[in-house]
């Protein structure tokens, strides 16, 4: 797959956190990463389901799990999974790094919240 499928493998992730999330002061359960230009949003069981919105905004189709030891792909045209290309590092948040996170912005009813 290259550019034209909605994967780049060149293009780093854009940081360790959801954009969106980090931007507006939120949180996120698990993180997903635009395989086409690096863009990290947070999952649709998140409260703001940034991936699937920059998904929507861009048309950039395929989303990875930006998870440590998950390496599966979304294609969101075909609504599929699928295994993909190795992308450029990092893989994965860092290990380091709780989920739901960042620690200090989840709430304590956090579980309540999730979609």
């Amino acid at each position: 797959m290259g550019d034209a499928d909605g994967i780049d493998v060149s293009v780093p992730p854009s940081g360790t956190g959801c954009v969106e999330c980090e931007a507006g002061g939120g949180w996120w359960l698990h993180l997903r990463r635009c395989a086409q230009c690096g863009h990290i949003g947070c999952c649709d069981n998140s409260p703001s389901q940034h991936a699937t919105g920059h998904a929507r905004s861009t048309g950039h189709p395929v989303i990875r799990s930006f998870e440590p030891g998950e390496d599966w792909f979304w294609d969101y045209r075909s609504s599929t999974y699928f295994d993909g290309p190795e992308l450029a590092p990092p893989a994965h948040h860092p290990l380091d790094q709780p989920a739901p996170g960042p620690v200090s912005r989840v709430p304590g009813d956090w579980q309540g919240q999730l979609h």
